[in-house]
Formats: structure tokens, C-alpha cells, sequence
């Protein structure tokens, strides 16, 4: 990602209406469909400014890897821990059949290589282990913010399942998420098009709407893994070894 992306994540992951919702979303997911052991083996891969962390340390002991050096600092500050800077697709130095839940949260987009990212992952599960993966919806929703963020691609529904079903995986709860903001999301990004004016910046809108959205993103904790959620700007999976 471009640096000014880790800086805005660094100032704004503890404010910002996305993040907090979406880890409300992802703590009652995990709740509900990680069946997770007692202190469970996580690793966060891709851990940006390590926003997710604590709460990821609610299910277990957490480690983490971020390749980008600044990123890491705040990251190994927040986690009482260094973080490691292991890169994907190779994985090196992260050890075989370890961890009962490896999180990759909007990280696997990066990767040019998601299938060869997905089997490294795998092979780092231990018996009964399951992959976490949030990725970002609908290649026709490409703009600026995919360009800065440096992705390879958006996925559909059944890209991912090809993707996950070639690392060797079968996916198990695969379905949208950010689904009721979604079509305030996909007019935004259909007029930055029409206009040529798309905007690659994600600091916080004014409180009022970051208070609001943030209500209506955090509507969802109750519905994501639970009911067959519409088109959302993201898509969520637990993946285990087929």
C-alpha cells in the first residue's frame, strides 16, 4: 500500500466508522462460527497498525506479521510483542501446523499470487485450524482506493470459492458483508466514474455521519453468518483444509 495509506490507518483506525464496526462484526462472527479452542493459536497476517489485535485476543494468543516497517512499530506496540515481517506468498519462518486461526482481513487482494498465499496459509494450520478472510466485492467497483491500496483484483463470490477450493480449502460461511451501506458505496463509486473524480481518501466524514454509519455497519454483527446477507462491499469466509 502507498504510505500515506498506513499513515491514515495509524491516525484513524481507532475512529474511524469502518474499522470499529467492522470489528464488532468480526468478534461476533468468530463468536458464533470459529469454534475456537481455549486459548486458541492466531496469527493476523497483514496486521496493518494492529487495530484488530485486541480483539483478536479475545479468542487466544495472538501473533502478528505486517511487511510494512513503520506499520509494524505501532503494530508490536499495541500487541506488547514484536510482529513479524514474514511475506506472503512464502510465508518464511512462520511455522507448519501451528495456529488453530490465521486472520487475513482485507490482505489477500494484495497478493498476485491469492492461490499460492492461500496454500502457504494452509500449511500453517494445525489440525482443526480455519482461515478468517475478509476481502473487498464486485471488480466493477474498481476505483482509487483499490489503486492506492495496491490490490490485484476485487472478487465475486465465485472467484473466492475458485481461489479458496485451489489452495486446497473449502470455504464455510461465505457471504457478504457492508451489505446495507452498500448502495450508498456503489453510488458513490459510479459517480466518481461518471464525473472522473473518484477519491482514494478514507479519513473519517464529519461525526454526525461517522456516528451514523457506524450504527448502521454495526447492524449487521446480528444478521453476517446468520441470515443470506444482499451485495456488500465486502465478503467474509472461514476457510478449512478440504
Amino acid at each position: 500500500m502507498d504510505r500515506r495509506v498506513y499513515d491514515r490507518m495509524a491516525e484513524h483506525d481507532s475512529t474511524h466508522w469502518w474499522y470499529r464496526a467492522r470489528r464488532d462484526i468480526l468478534a461476533d462472527y468468530l463468536t458464533r462460527e470459529g469454534r475456537l479452542p481455549k486459548e486458541a493459536r492466531i496469527l493476523e497476517i497483514g496486521c496493518g497498525t494492529g487495530h484488530n489485535l485486541p480483539m483478536l485476543a479475545q479468542f487466544g494468543r495472538v501473533d502478528a506479521i505486517e511487511i510494512d516497517p513503520a506499520a509494524r512499530d505501532v503494530a508490536s506496540q499495541r500487541l506488547g510483542k514484536a510482529v513479524g515481517d514474514a511475506p506472503l506468498p512464502a510465508l518464511p519462518g512462520v511455522p507448519d501446523a501451528h495456529y488453530d486461526l490465521i486472520a487475513v482481513l482485507d490482505v489477500v487482494e494484495h497478493i498476485e499470487d491469492d492461490v499460492a498465499a492461500l496454500q502457504a496459509m494452509r500449511a500453517r494450520l494445525a489440525p482443526g485450524g480455519k482461515i478468517l478472510i475478509t476481502v473487498p466485492a464486485h471488480q466493477w467497483m474498481w476505483s482509487a482506493h483499490d489503486v492506492v491500496n495496491h490490490h490485484h483484483r476485487r472478487y465475486s463470490k465465485t472467484t473466492l470459492v475458485k481461489a479458496i477450493d485451489a489452495a486446497g480449502l473449502r470455504p464455510r460461511k461465505l457471504g457478504y458483508f457492508n451489505s446495507l451501506l452498500f448502495p450508498l458505496a456503489a453510488g458513490a463509486r459510479i459517480m466518481g466514474r461518471i464525473t472522473g473524480r473518484e477519491d482514494s481518501d478514507d479519513t473519517p466524514p464529519a461525526a454526525p455521519l461517522n456516528t451514523l454509519f457506524e450504527k448502521i455497519f454495526r447492524l449487521e454483527r446480528h444478521m453476517v453468518g446468520r441470515l443470506p446477507m444482499p451485495p456488500g462491499v465486502s465478503i467474509i469466509t472461514l476457510a478449512e483444509p478440504a
